[in-house]
């Protein structure tokens, strides 16, 4: 595939303005007109927000899709036609052909004539029962269990698409390309494959493209956005949207449009690349990528090289995002105050449970008391403890219930009795449901203008070169003095979720750094430092050439983020709260 707009340019400039469905409104504006750019790409799905669009699409079948998406396409479309932006999203949701509909609807408003793909053909819902009839079980990645055997309904099924249906979109001279469910790097991917007309077996430049994505894919956070050394940030105002300069080999530089807010630093760039991932090789449907081949370096004041990267063919399978009703939940938190707060807190807890028949009544109940306060307060909020008790169950109306019973207590029960926020009724539990499908399943369907075609997968058959032993060239482990210091001055972290699980990627600036890290902190070591960590299984894998290594912890989120009743049931705060704890550190290491 080739295009009039590559000639003469060695390299594709793709922008993204978004990284979740809320992100900044205006983002999409700013990088249309704060530089030179090729596309613009916007990701707005999660896990969590598929459980979102559902409810949208409950209220109105007509919606399902991104509606703030359309408000920045009536902004900045027909600057985007003159300027020769071509704009890439996976805005679409569970509904992009709506999606679709809508920008149309936009653009003979505004008087303009863009050629408008839709791409379809990741939602599975309709095909569950012939999918499993045909001998596709939908095996619970982590749970190893049937959806059959699971006993649950779903709402939706959406397969990851990769990104050989973008490319033929553009290929077909598509100014937008609306999508719903595709892997999160195809959102670059397919637009650095159309430009430079990469072949499908273009294993490395696809690999290289596809780190790339994953850089860009988050917005925000590659360029400054929940880094740990907030030091390092010159301004946290109008943090600027990464950028993807791709060359036809592969290699890129990831920077942000000048006079912007944030940084992009070899670091910034590495909290991104260690986010949601588990192993060093990274699947998507059209490659896997060797995260551990990657080479990293500061070209200069915000731009990061990335080069070295090299991958393999697509795995046969793919995954498929299932979201099922699980019922309701419901919490509510007790704050206590002064003396006595664990003797206050089995009171409330006896006291609610006795108010709802007894505990057992609900198909989960989880209690936790968080310790905040502080002895011999010098304020009010310094004596407060915080009692957060939670329950789920597909019975709405018992789940409902639950507030009742927190508000009989607020004048017959411990003193200084109140509450954070006021009781409240259940909300809808989504459960995760993730599985594989073979990707012969999955055909890409693709419209433009009334026109329709269809993209399949890339066959994994094809012969794979073997990847060369990486080289681990780490330092000796430092010895001498120690001191005691908190483990975030000398080690940066970033956390976040991939259905009921977590991932936390921790990585140093120092190859004495990452030696000291790699011989410290042991999956054992970890349990040992987060305690409320130590009941689950937890993975490890090093990552040399970032100077970092990456825990996966098993079921920590529950069902996954739309029924976790953990208080952070996106695993956000992880990388911090290990930042927080003490050790014993060689002195030469400590910055």
């Amino acid at each position: 595939m080739s295009s009039e707009n590559s000639k003469g340019k060695d390299r594709i400039i793709i922008a993204n303005c978004s990284g979740f469905f809320g992100d900044r409104l205006s983002a999409a504006a700013e990088m249309v007109r704060g530089g030179p750019i090729d596309v613009l790409t916007g990701d707005y799905l999660a896990e969590l927000t598929m459980a979102l669009l559902f409810r949208l699409k409950m209220k109105n079948p007509e919606a399902g899709y991104t509606p703030t998406f359309l408000k920045q396409m009536e902004e900045i479309m027909g600057e985007c036609l003159d300027k020769k932006i071509k704009v890439v999203s996976n805005a679409g949701g569970l509904n992009p052909r709506g999606l679709a509909v809508e920008l149309r609807k936009i653009a003979e408003k505004l008087g303009l004539h863009p050629k408008i793909a839709c791409i379809e053909g990741d939602d599975l819902m309709a095909r569950i029962g012939e999918l499993q009839q045909a001998g596709e079980p939908l095996v619970h990645l982590d749970k190893g269990t049937s959806l059959k055997d699971g006993g649950l309904v779903p709402i939706t099924a959406n397969a990851y698409l990769g990104g050989w249906g973008i490319a033929e979109a553009l290929e077909r001279g598509a100014d937008i390309v609306v999508s719903g469910r595709v892997a999160d790097a195809s959102l670059v991917m397919g637009p650095a494959a159309w430009w430079f007309g990469w072949k499908r077996d273009d294993w490395d430049k696809l690999a290289g493209s596809a780190v790339a994505g994953h850089i860009v894919e988050c917005a925000a956070q590659a360029t400054g956005g929940n880094y740990s050394f907030i030091d390092e940030v010159p301004s946290f105002l109008k943090v600027g949207y990464p950028i993807a300069e791709i060359f036809k080999d592969g290699s890129s530089v990831i920077t942000k449009h000048p006079g912007t807010g944030g940084l992009v630093s070899v670091d910034t760039v590495k909290a991104q690349l260690l986010y949601e991932i588990k192993e060093p090789s990274y699947l998507t449907p059209d490659v896997s990528a060797r995260f551990d081949t990657i080479i990293i370096s500061q070209e200069a004041p915000d731009r990061v090289k990335i080069s070295g990267v090299l991958g393999s063919p697509p795995p046969d399978t793919t995954k498929v995002c299932i979201n099922c009703l699980g019922g309701y939940r419901n919490s509510s938190t007790v704050v206590l105050t002064g003396l006595d707060i664990e003797k206050k807190a089995k009171i409330v807890e006896d006291a609610v449970f006795d108010g709802l028949g007894g505990r057992g009544q609900y198909a989960l109940e989880e209690v936790q008391l968080v310790r905040s306060n502080k002895d011999d307060p010098e304020i009010n909020e310094e004596a407060f403890a915080y009692l957060r008790i939670s329950v789920m169950d597909r019975d709405q109306k018992k789940v409902d219930r639950f507030s009742a019973a927190i508000i009989e207590l607020a004048l017959a029960n411990v003193p200084g009795f109140t509450l954070t926020a006021p009781p409240a009724k259940g909300t809808m539990a989504i459960i995760h449901w993730p599985a594989l499908i073979p990707q012969s399943q999955v055909t890409q369907k693709i419209m433009i203008n009334g026109d329709e075609f269809s993209v399949g997968f890339t066959p994994s058959g094809a012969a794979a070169k073997p990847l060369p032993v990486q080289k681990e060239a780490v330092a000796p482990v430092p010895t001498g003095k120690k001191v005691k210091i908190p483990f975030g001055r000398i080690y940066a972290t970033r956390s976040g979720d991939k259905g009921g699980n977590a991932n936390l990627g921790v990585w140093g600036k120092t190859p004495e750094a990452y030696a000291f890290l790699k011989d410290f902190l042991t999956v054992s070591k970890l349990k040992e430092l987060l305690k409320d960590m130590s009941g689950y299984e937890i993975e490890r894998y090093e990552f040399p050439n970032l100077l970092a290594v990456n825990f996966y912890i098993r079921g920590v989120l529950g069902e996954g983020v739309a029924a976790s009743l953990r208080s952070d049931p996106q695993a956000k705060t992880l990388g911090e709260y290990l930042r927080a704890r003490v050790i014993e550190a060689p002195q030469s290491i400590v910055p």
